[in-house]
């Protein structure tokens, strides 16, 4: 089985590594030999380390490599979206498998690369695109076929799932975590893809078109991240038993799936709440099944090679045998439900007056939205006075229109804090 291998950066590098290393155990278990035919870069002259393959097959002719006539199997580690659809559309319709890591191209256009597959009957690989080395997609688009999966709710970005530990491990601030992170390797010089959730959205989109048969794109899923999350959320969250995550969320309630990304208050008693460092967690809920949990490390050179490496063993074995895996599955096609209809809590901190009437004021525009509120407490006298308020589950739409009212209120003199809340508490 002859490999083209498009991008050698930190996860390039290590499947090069492991191909290399395992080479007799993947010969055992394809079936046939896997070689290594050519490496397509962007810069010739970078400094990749000692790596166990000659100079002449590295090229900056990522699409001449593709065509090769000896290429069985392409690996695009390379990420983005243009040039790369373009590439892996070629792959495809020529009959070349294709094992990618590339979450934002399957969440911006993944019907384009498995049309394309469908077209050259060639298999479509990508479980390193979420959740690193978590055996997570397999699972969903093949063990869990014979069942109805009703929710997903993971942690599947490691950079703030490790600042949101660090703020309620410390107590620190969401600019002081962040540097802690940077300077540990575990955020980007540039980390807005993470903090600001776009990372975690592609993921979701993924996890909701395999587990509700249906395509589900990145402009789908509603999305919010943690940089407004402050060192006195992560305080309110502890004394109310909670801790504060960066959440996935997708739901299918009848004909319609809503998918959304946000911070949200979880109890402490939810097996995510213990999901700490950069590790990641998804946690599927299932009618047959019932409550399932996927948990490891979630990114990294190694973890996502091996991630690859399980992909490419499966689609080679595929190809000696004559066979394909089973073609993308969206009959369900259901209704993408705006974040308006969504049922959520929210978690409402008011710096309010501290006068008599401020409590049934408050309560009023909740009721007048139709909104049930769970839990009140009051901290503070005077010019400190905080009224947090709990809801009870109610469309965001609701809950939203009720917080935009009490800003309107005299007795409210700021809003300080807005976060859902998920999970029984």
């Amino acid at each position: 089985m002859r490999v083209a291998l498009l991008g050698c950066g930190t996860v390039g590098s290590e499947v090069v590594r492991l191909l290399h290393e395992q080479a007799e155990d993947l010969t055992a278990r394809v079936g046939a030999p896997l070689e290594l035919v050519g490496i397509a870069v962007r810069r010739l002259g970078r400094d990749r380390g000692p790596l166990p393959v000659p100079a002449h097959l590295f090229t900056t002719d990522a699409l001449g490599l593709i065509k090769r006539d000896d290429v069985d199997v392409v690996i695009e580690v390379i990420g983005g979206i243009e040039p790369v659809r373009g590439w892996l559309v070629e792959a495809l319709r020529s009959g070349k498998s294709v094992v990618t890591a590339n979450k934002a191209l399957l969440a911006e256009d993944g019907g384009a690369l498995h049309d394309a597959a469908a077209e050259g009957g060639a298999d479509l690989y990508f479980e390193a695109a979420v959740a690193g080395a978590i055996p997570l997609l397999r699972p969903l688009r093949e063990s869990l076929h014979g069942d109805r999966i009703t929710r997903v709710t993971g942690i599947v970005n490691g950079t703030t799932n490790f600042i949101l530990s660090s703020m309620d491990a410390s107590g620190a601030g969401f600019a002081e975590a962040l540097e802690e992170a940077t300077a540990l390797g575990y955020a980007e010089a540039d980390p807005t893809a993470d903090v600001e959730g776009f990372d975690a959205a592609a993921k979701a989109a993924i996890l909701a078109s395999l587990a509700f048969h249906t395509r589900v794109r990145a402009e789908d899923v509603y999305r919010e991240g943690i940089t407004e999350v402050t060192a006195a959320d992560v305080a309110s969250a502890k004394a109310m038993g909670a801790t504060i995550k960066l959440l996935c969320l997708a739901q299918r309630d009848n004909d319609a799936v809503s998918v959304r990304v946000h911070p949200a208050m979880i109890p402490r008693s939810h097996p995510l709440a213990g999901v700490g460092d950069a590790f990641n967690a998804v946690f599927v809920e299932a009618e047959a099944a019932g409550q399932l949990m996927f948990y490891g490390r979630g990114a990294g050179g190694a973890p996502t090679a091996s991630a690859v490496l399980g992909d490419l063993v499966a689609v080679a074995r595929h190809r000696l045998t004559g066979s394909r895996s089973a073609p993308e599955s969206v009959y369900a096609d259901l209704r993408i439900r705006p974040m308006g209809e969504a049922l959520t809590r929210y978690h409402v901190s008011l710096d309010v007056a501290d006068r008599a009437g401020v409590l049934a004021g408050v309560a009023s525009v909740f009721a007048r939205h139709d909104v049930s509120i769970a839990t009140v407490r009051q901290s503070g006298r005077g010019a400190g006075a905080t009224l947090v308020i709990v809801t009870h589950v109610a469309p965001d739409a609701a809950l939203a229109a009720t917080v935009e009212e009490l800003r309107s209120l005299d007795i409210v003199r700021s809003i300080v804090s807005v976060l859902r809340v998920e999970g029984d508490s």
